[in-house]
């Protein structure tokens, strides 16, 4: 048995498949659980045995359910059925020995949990795995390395480090403890680079001794290198900014210009110093482009030791330097980012297709916001990079300053955001590159709801409740962390990245004070309120509940960090397959419940819901209250259609951005399939059995190995496509515009 399950049909007999325990596809096969029961039916006096027939009628109750089902069931949850199955037919006493029975398996199995599911792993037949990131590659070693890996971080993780209790949540989808692959060693979350300390003044890689670099191209060079180091020592995203590059432009200028006067002295050509300067602006602007060139096919085709391109985000933000050169050369960087963003990067087949990384985030000031303003022009090619690409994403900058206290910053990877400097000493600049996010613990609001049954009170209390057993494994994410030195990471704490530690010390005091930030996610906060309200949260007597529930998940972080001076922070959790694992456990625990509980998936956190009726700007500025309430991160999105020849109304989009809303993207659409040519939308389709897949509408091409898919996630873009969950959610997306 198994913990999922597929219609095939074979034959003309209709076959029904599963999931075993770990991973691996097979059929289902009824027979395993008549001799299951009958072992149990045998250990109990005759009258109170069930009869042939009605063992037979247990399998049949068992296999009527699992085609009812359209989620994954785990093996867990088909053992349920048996019982109950074996209760509904009144053999109270062989439910129990069959109880007990699976509980003593159970314990043989603890023993050793992982080797299997490593087998099929490599072996490429773990169902689960192939759709688990959709920027990972299964089939590749370095992946499967990293999956072999984390196999065996997951069952220390549940068996040594974890309480039971949180353990036992995590796996019923009460919450989410993210990233347990990665939990046996001591790793942070993501974090803003501190590039301007490791070009300034050095780092190390590798045990080789890196000098500031001596032009712009040599600093793009290494700045991909401590990208490629960072992401093999976290396993969460980064981010850098351009303006930590800007400074060496003018470095190559001055070499420039200095190199030209020698050849034209050299060629006995007499020139001024307007001729000479600008060849070597030209050259200087050549340099640009080679260096972002550097930037966006290093971070494209390096691997990190987790088989996946760096999760890396580059900032563009003209007021982070100073009025003058520096800023006029930082726009250059940002428009020859653009310019190559717009263009893409070629597949196996020469054509130009829309990358996975970098994500770029573009922020919106009063200097390029408006027709007119200084950077406008640099404010229209992004908006021909979102309709072409889907990035930049948005960053408004009179909204963060309201938000985090005059200060604008990047966000680490897709959406975790620091919280506002509060240890920096008065009067000096803010500190945020070189700090980190200590990890996650995710609540499912939607099972709070279902939990308490539409009552008020029981809800606030079991909210409580399920938020102090968020806190405790939060907890456990900080205290893994405590003690550790800084020998782990050397790029990270001692040449750098986050600091310069000494060898041997530790950390300890970047956990504290406001350094490091953890984070608190939530999801499901729609169906939450359609749960209680039988309302959507966008409807007007139902927000009030919505932004009271936020409310009180920020007084618990609040009420935390002050007892303990750890900036816990609410954070709108990016959920991947994690959306498909919570519906299948809602499903589980209480059927289907009408726009609740009857997908595969659950909305990520305060979010619209996909197929909810809803125009671009009032999503917008609706979602705005809530990401005010999601200070430690999130991120808004409007679902578009191709917007190539309607640049106009992306710019409309991005100046209500910059009035509205701290941080949203436009989901645009950039695919291709490599059969027939055809670049526009590739839809996703229902085969004949059951099963969503993705076709070309032009040729019908479904072979996903001949196709260029590419759509943001989770504020990120994934080119590898997801799990069915997720497809289901992808596919149900309507236009807000």
């Amino acid at each position: 048995m198994g913990q999922g399950f597929s219609l095939l049909y074979c034959g003309g007999r209709i076959v029904l498949n599963i999931i075993k325990r770990n991973g691996k596809e097979v059929e289902y096969d009824g027979d395993k659980i008549i001799a299951a029961v009958d072992k149990a039916n045998a250990q109990v006096r005759e009258n109170f045995r069930l009869l042939d027939s009605q063992v037979r009628v247990v399998e049949e109750k068992v296999r009527r359910r699992l085609k009812d089902l359209d989620h994954e069931a785990g093996v867990e949850e088909i053992q349920d059925y048996v019982i109950q199955a074996i209760q509904e037919e009144g053999a109270f006493r062989v439910a129990t020995i069959y109880t007990v029975y699976r509980y003593k398996r159970e314990l043989i199995r603890k023993s050793n949990t992982t080797d299997d599911k490593i087998l099929t792993l490599v072996e490429y037949e773990n169902e689960d795995v192939k759709e688990e990131n959709s920027n990972k590659n299964p089939m590749v070693v370095s992946v499967q390395r990293d999956y072999v890996a984390g196999e065996v971080s997951r069952d220390l993780t549940s068996r040594i480090l974890l309480p039971e209790d949180v353990v036992e949540a995590h796996r019923q989808g009460l919450i989410h403890f993210h990233d347990s692959d990665y939990f046996v060693q001591h790793m942070y979350n993501c974090c803003l680079v501190n590039l301007e300390d490791m070009l300034q003044n050095g780092t190390v890689i590798s045990d080789t001794m890196i000098e500031k670099p001596k032009s712009f191209s040599t600093a793009c060079n290494i700045a991909t290198q401590c990208i490629a180091q960072i992401a093999s020592s976290q396993y969460g995203g980064q981010s850098i900014t351009l303006s930590h590059l800007a400074p060496f432009v003018d470095i190559s200028r001055q070499k420039f210009r200095r190199e030209v006067a020698e050849e034209f002295t050299a060629a006995g050509i007499e020139a001024t110093e307007e001729e000479i300067n600008s060849v070597a602006e030209r050259r200087t602007r050549e340099e640009i482009k080679h260096g972002v060139q550097t930037i966006q096919y290093q971070v494209t085709t390096l691997m990190t030791t987790n088989g996946q391109a760096p999760f890396i985000t580059v900032y563009m933000y003209l007021d982070e330097v100073p009025e003058g050169t520096v800023r006029d050369d930082l726009a250059m960087i940002i428009e020859e980012m653009l310019k190559q963003r717009i263009r893409g990067v070629k597949n196996e087949k020469g054509v130009y297709i829309t990358p996975a990384f970098p994500k770029l985030i573009y922020v919106l000031d009063e200097d390029n916001v408006s027709e007119g303003s200084r950077y406008w022009d640099l404010t229209e090619l992004a908006a021909r990079c979102t309709a072409k690409r889907m990035v930049p994403d948005y960053i408004s900058a009179k909204k963060m300053r309201e938000y985090k206290n005059g200060d604008v910053y990047p966000c680490m990877g897709c959406r975790s955001f620091l919280t506002p400097d509060r240890f920096s000493p008065e009067g000096q600049k803010h500190k945020y590159y070189g700090r980190f996010n200590q990890g996650v613990v995710t609540i499912n609001l939607v099972d709070v709801a279902c939990s308490s049954g539409r009552d008020m009170d029981k809800f606030w209390e079991i909210l409580d409740e399920r938020l102090e057993l968020c806190h405790k494994a939060l907890r456990c994410r900080h205290e893994r962390l405590l003690g550790t030195t800084s020998d782990v990471a050397p790029i990270l704490w001692q040449y750098g990245a986050i600091a310069r530690l000494a060898k041997g010390e530790k950390i300890d005091r970047l956990l504290y004070g406001g350094y490091s930030t953890i984070s608190l996610g939530y999801a499901g906060l729609y169906e939450m309120c359609k749960y209680m309200t039988g309302l959507s949260h966008t409807d007007p007597q139902a927000k009030p509940f919505a932004l009271k529930v936020m409310q009180r998940l920020n007084d618990k972080c609040a009420q935390w960090k002050k007892a303990e001076d750890i900036d816990y922070s609410v954070y709108g959790t990016p959920l991947e397959s994690t959306t498909y694992k919570f519906a299948s456990c809602l499903q589980k625990r209480f059927g289907r419940i009408k726009e609740v509980t009857d997908h595969s998936y659950i909305t990520n956190s305060y979010h619209v819901n996909v197929r909810e009726q809803i125009d671009a700007f009032t999503k917008l500025k609706f979602e705005a209250d809530f990401q005010k309430l999601s200070p430690g991160g999130a991120i808004s999105y409007v679902e578009v259609p191709d917007m190539s020849d309607n640049i106009d109304a992306v710019l409309s989009v991005m100046k209500f951005i910059y009035e509205n809303i701290m941080y949203a993207e436009l989901n645009t659409k950039s695919d291709y399939c490599q059969v027939c040519g055809y670049d526009g939308e590739i839809n996703v389709v229902t085969d004949s059995h059951g099963k969503l897949i993705w076709e070309c509408p032009q040729c019908g091409n479904r072979d996903e190995s001949k196709m260029n898919v590419a759509r943001r996630t989770c504020g990120y873009i994934g080119t590898n496509f997801w799990n069915q969950g997720r497809t289901q959610e992808i596919k149900e997306r309507v236009l807000h515009l």
